[in-house]
C-alpha cells in the first residue's frame, strides 16, 4: 500500500474551512448541505463517481462508495491519503447523505466548563433534555397541566428517560471513568479525558451513522477492549478509521480501502482484507508483467501496428473486466476515464531498524524500593516499586489511564527523581525514549535533516562512506519519511511524519534500552508492523506502554524474556502469566459488565 503525502496537514487546511474542500459528483459540484434524498425508507449512503480535492490537491478521483445500513466499516489506507477528510465530508454532508439519516462525527473534545461528565453525556440527547425542562416548568406552574404532563411523561418514557443517567454512567465507566470522576466538572479533565467524554456522548446518542476517527488513541488497553465489545453489539451503521489491527478485526464487518485515489470495498475484517488485497495486487502485477513482455516483444520487432495492437488488446481486456464487475454489482466508474492497460501496484513498504547495542554488564537499570509523589497531587503516589531491566528484557506496562504508567517510565528514564528509594543505572547506559511529549518538543522551524544533524553531528551508515546529510536522509527514508519531506519544515509535517523523525533520532542515538509510551498513535498499520519487527530484532531491553494489544503481543512473544507490569492503586505488581492471559481476564470482566 503506497505511502502518499497528498492530504494536506492541519496547518495547511483548517478543519473548519469547508470551502477548502471541493466535491464533484459526476460533473456536478456538491453544495455544503449535501443533496441527499429525504426518503424515510432510504437507510444506505450510496454515491457514484465522485471526486474530492483540497485546494487543488486531488484526494479521490471518480470514486464510488456505498455504506449499507447496519454494517460496520473500517476505513483504511496509508497516512495522508484522505481518510479523515472523507469522514469530515460525510459529516458535513458534502458527500450526500440521505437527510433522514442522523449522523454523528466524533471529532473534538467536549468544552471544559462546570458541567459534570455525566451531565454532558446525558445532555447529548437534546430532545430528552428539552422535554425534561418542559415537564419541570409545568410541574412548577400554578395552572392545571395534568394532561400535558401525562403526554410529556409518555414521550419521556419512549426516550428512556428513567434509565438515561444509568446508561450514560455505564458508558463512562466502560471508558475508564470512576463514579467520582463522573460527577467532576469537565474543566478538571485533560484533553484526552474530554475526548473520552465526547466518545461517550456519541455512544449514548446512538446515531444512525456513527463516524469515528482513531477512537482508541486516547484510551488505555482496558477501555479499548471495552469499546470493542460495545461496538460488536452496535446495531446501527459505523465507519471507523483506526490503525489498530485487533480493533478492526474484532469490530468490522467490511473494510473500505482508500488507495490510489479510489475506494475499494472488501467484505470481512482486516485480516480478510489483507488477504484479498494481496491477491488482487499479485493479479494486477502478473497482468502488468505479461503486458510489459508483449510490448517489449512488439518494440523489438519494429512493427508499430503490432505495438498498437498489444495496447488495444490490453485496453479491451480492462474494459471487459469492468463490465464483469458491473454485472456482479461491484463498483465501476461510469464517468471515469476509459479503461487503461495494466499498471504495476508497487505496494508500500517501510522498514524500521534499531542498531545492535554494545554489551553492558547487568543490571542495566533498576528501581529499588522506589516511591514517588507529585507535590501538587496529594491523591497520587507510587509506593515500593522494585523492578529491573536488562539486555533482552521485554516489558509491557498495563493499567488504567492516570494510574502512573508514564510516571513509571519517567522514573526509569531519570526524568523524575524518586521521593524515596534508589535508582541503579549502568554508567554507559543509553536510553531511547518515545512519547508524544518528545514529538511536541521537535524544533518546528527546522527541517528533519537540520534537526537530526544538530542532535547527531557525525552520523554514518555502517560500511558506507557517504556524507552526513546523505546518512541522515538514508535513515529518514528507512523510517518511511518520503524524500520530499526531508527538507520540509517540521511544523508542516503530519503527526505520523513527525513520529518518524523521532524514531530516526532514537535509532541514531544507539540505545541499550527503549522506553516507548504509546508509540503507535500516529503510525499506519505497515509502520506498526515494521516497528514490531524492529523491536523483535533488537537485542537491548524494551519497555512498552501501549493500547495496541497486537503490538504488545508481538513484543512479549517470548514468555521467558517477557514481563507484564500492572500499575494500579499506587503499586506496580507482576502479572503471573502471559499478556494473552492478562487480556483474556480483562475481556471476561468486560463482557460481564456489557451484558449487565
Amino acid at each position: 500500500m503506497e505511502d502518499s503525502s497528498t492530504e494536506p496537514t492541519q496547518e495547511e487546511v483548517s478543519e473548519k474551512d469547508h470551502d477548502a474542500f471541493t466535491v464533484v459528483i459526476g460533473s456536478k459540484r456538491s453544495v455544503l448541505e449535501g443533496e441527499g434524498t429525504s426518503d424515510a425508507n432510504v437507510k444506505d449512503v450510496a454515491v457514484e463517481s465522485f471526486s474530492v480535492s483540497v485546494r487543488g490537491k486531488v484526494l479521490l478521483k471518480n470514486a464510488t462508495v456505498k455504506i449499507s445500513h447496519g454494517k460496520k466499516y473500517g476505513l483504511v489506507g496509508s497516512n495522508g491519503t484522505g481518510k479523515s477528510t472523507l469522514l469530515k465530508l460525510l459529516a458535513w454532508r458534502k458527500i450526500p447523505v440521505p437527510k433522514n439519516i442522523d449522523l454523528l462525527y466524533v471529532e473534538q473534545e467536549v468544552v471544559a466548563d462546570e458541567k459534570t461528565a455525566l451531565q454532558v453525556v446525558v445532555s447529548a440527547k437534546e430532545e430528552l433534555v428539552k422535554l425534561r425542562e418542559e415537564a419541570e416548568a409545568l410541574q412548577n406552574s400554578d395552572d392545571d397541566c395534568g394532561e400535558q404532563l401525562v403526554e410529556l411523561y409518555e414521550r419521556l418514557q419512549v426516550l428512556g428517560s428513567d434509565a438515561a443517567e444509568a446508561q450514560a454512567s455505564k458508558i463512562l465507566a466502560g471508558l475508564g471513568f470512576t463514579k467520582e470522576m463522573q460527577v467532576r466538572a469537565t474543566e478538571s479533565f485533560s484533553g484526552g479525558w474530554r475526548m473520552r467524554i465526547s466518545l461517550a456522548r456519541a455512544l449514548f446518542v446512538q446515531p444512525s451513522l456513527l463516524l469515528l476517527d482513531e477512537p482508541t488513541n486516547h484510551l488505555d488497553l482496558r477501555a479499548v477492549l471495552w469499546l470493542e465489545e460495545y461496538l460488536c453489539l452496535w446495531k446501527k451503521t459505523l465507519v471507523v478509521v483506526s490503525h489498530d489491527r485487533d480493533f478492526l478485526n474484532t469490530v468490522c464487518t467490511d473494510i473500505i480501502q482508500l488507495h490510489e485515489q479510489k475506494l475499494h470495498l472488501y467484505h470481512g475484517n482486516y485480516d480478510s482484507f489483507e488477504t484479498g488485497y494481496e491477491q488482487r495486487r499479485k493479479e494486477m502485477n502478473k497482468k502488468f508483467e505479461i503486458y510489459e513482455k508483449q510490448v517489449k516483444a512488439a518494440k523489438r520487432s519494429g512493427d508499430r501496428a503490432q505495438q498498437e495492437k498489444v495496447k488495444d488488446k490490453a485496453k479491451f481486456a480492462a474494459k471487459k473486466e469492468a463490465s464483469k464487475r458491473k454485472a456482479k454489482g461491484r463498483a465501476v466508474d461510469e464517468d471515469g476515464p476509459a479503461p487503461e492497460a495494466p499498471k504495476k501496484d508497487k505496494g508500500y513498504s517501510v522498514e524500521f531498524h534499531f542498531p545492535e547495542p554494545t554489551e553492558l554488564t547487568p543490571p542495566l537499570l533498576q528501581l529499588l524500593e522506589v516511591s514517588f509523589c507529585y507535590p501538587d497531587r496529594p491523591d497520587f503516589k507510587l509506593s515500593d516499586v522494585d523492578v529491573g531491566i536488562d539486555m533482552g528484557t521485554r516489558v509491557a506496562i498495563v493499567g488504567p489511564n492516570g494510574a502512573g504508567k508514564s510516571t513509571l517510565l519517567n522514573l526509569l528514564a531519570g526524568d523524575l527523581v524518586p521521593t524515596e528509594g534508589e535508582v541503579s543505572r549502568s554508567q554507559k547506559l543509553r536510553i531511547g525514549r518515545y512519547s508524544q511529549h518528545f514529538v511536541d518538543l521537535l524544533t518546528m522551524g527546522e527541517t528533519p535533516v537540520e534537526y537530526l544533524l544538530c542532535l547527531h553531528p557525525n552520523p554514518h551508515l555502517e560500511g558506507s562512506a557517504i556524507n552526513s546529510q546523505e546518512a541522515v536522509r538514508a535513515k529518514l527514508g528507512k523510517f518511511g519519511l518520503p524524500g520530499d519531506n526531508h527538507k520540509t519544515p517540521i511544523v508542516n509535517l503530519s503527526g505520523g511524519q513527525k513520529a518518524r523523525v523521532v524514531f530516526a533520532s532514537i535509532s541514531m542515538s544507539k540505545p541499550h534500552i527503549l522506553l516507548l509510551d504509546e508509540p503507535t498513535n500516529h503510525l499506519d498499520m505497515q509502520s506498526i508492523d515494521a516497528l514490531a519487527d524492529a523491536l523483535d530484532e533488537f537485542s537491548g531491553g524494551v519497555v512498552l506502554v501501549s493500547h495496541d494489544s497486537r503490538l504488545i503481543s508481538r513484543v512479549c512473544e517470548d514468555e521467558e524474556k517477557s514481563q507484564i507490569w500492572v500499575v494500579e492503586d499506587g503499586t506496580v505488581s507482576f502479572f503471573d502469566g502471559t499478556f494473552e492471559e492478562y487480556k483474556e481476564e480483562l475481556q471476561i470482566q468486560i463482557r460481564e459488565e456489557v451484558d449487565e
